[in-house]
């Protein structure tokens, strides 16, 4: 009688640290808040982890090796990255990426700031359907919008038609199209949304009483605007900054259909080196490079501002 009343016993106690193991577990769940979120992240980690790290891991790794014909030298080298920094053709298409970028960037910021302004402050009833308006023509593809400011930029497209029509000019104007300036206009029409929205949301948080506080120390509509709005709007600002000039530096279909020869940009370079020229571990060095300079750019850009609110502040 004792022997099967001992097994029990010994099956319990070894089923107790389990037990034990899991109600702490369960316990130290429910009282963090940062683990339950990190368990919610998890499934969306694991999913960048191997579409984005590890690629990202393996562009490294290339980096560092040669193209011999269409195999790889796995010796280690530096001779990409030497090519690239002595490279003038190299900083000069990574200058005019970043100009095009900041100009690009500057510019959707400057005309989203006012739409997302008039939504927050003016707009009473129905907001949503103003920012749903504001980004339906983004609904659409990326390329049909780029192919219908070919059209409109083109030699025989609106804007010259309709000059010409009007008898304002002879001959369609060649400056339109095919130049830095279209890639910018047109890249500031695609990215117009990634501005309004975090600039919105910035202006929708801010206490309606600072402003009528603001009002009532005498501050007109341009000292309110610039003392209250504007310092407490700048972290959507400077989101929507962030959010347009990382993707846009390496843009390359843009400047690929309205850009032109003087239009191309560094990415056009990256994306010849995998494709027609056909040289995987210098593609990877200059891909390298290119999201070194942005994220220095981008974290001293942060680093600025965030130091200008708290003087503001």
């Amino acid at each position: 009688m004792n022997e099967p009343v001992t097994a029990a016993q010994s099956s319990i106690e070894k089923t107790r640290p389990v037990s034990s193991w899991r109600s702490r577990i369960r316990a130290f769940y429910h009282s963090s808040e940062a683990f339950k979120g990190y368990t919610l992240l998890s499934p969306t980690m694991l999913v960048m982890l191997f579409s984005m790290c590890v690629p990202f891991a393996m562009m490294v790794v290339m980096s560092f090796w040669s193209q011999v014909g269409y195999e790889f030298d796995t010796d280690f080298t530096l001779a990409n990255y030497s090519k690239v920094t002595e490279g003038a053709v190299y900083t000069q298409l990574l200058i005019r990426s970043l100009w095009i970028s900041a100009a690009c960037t500057f510019a959707t910021v400057i005309i989203s700031y006012p739409m997302a302004y008039y939504v927050a402050f003016h707009v009473h009833r129905r907001k949503m359907i103003w920012i749903i308006l504001m980004t339906l023509p983004f609904w659409t593809s990326y390329l049909l919008r780029i192919f219908t400011w070919k059209v409109i930029l083109g030699f025989n497209g609106v804007i010259n038609s309709g000059l010409i029509g009007l008898g304002l000019i002879d001959e369609p104007l060649e400056f339109l199209l095919y130049n830095p300036n279209a890639v910018v206009l047109t890249l500031t029409h695609a990215w117009a949304a990634f501005a309004i929205l975090p600039i919105y949301v910035s202006l929708e948080k801010i206490d309606r009483s600072l402003l009528e506080a603001a009002t009532d120390l005498g501050d007109g509509p341009v000292a309110r605007f610039m003392r209250v709005t504007l310092p407490l709007s700048l972290p959507g600002v400077i989101a929507a900054t962030v959010l347009i000039f990382v993707p846009t530096v390496g843009d390359y279909v843009t400047p690929a259909l309205v850009g032109g020869p003087d239009g191309l940009m560094l990415a056009n370079l990256i994306q010849a080196h995998f494709g027609i020229i056909n040289n995987w571990p210098g593609g990877s060095a200059l891909a390298i490079m290119m999201m070194a300079i942005v994220g220095i750019i981008a974290m001293a850009y942060i680093a600025l501002t965030r130091f200008a609110v708290r003087n503001i502040e």
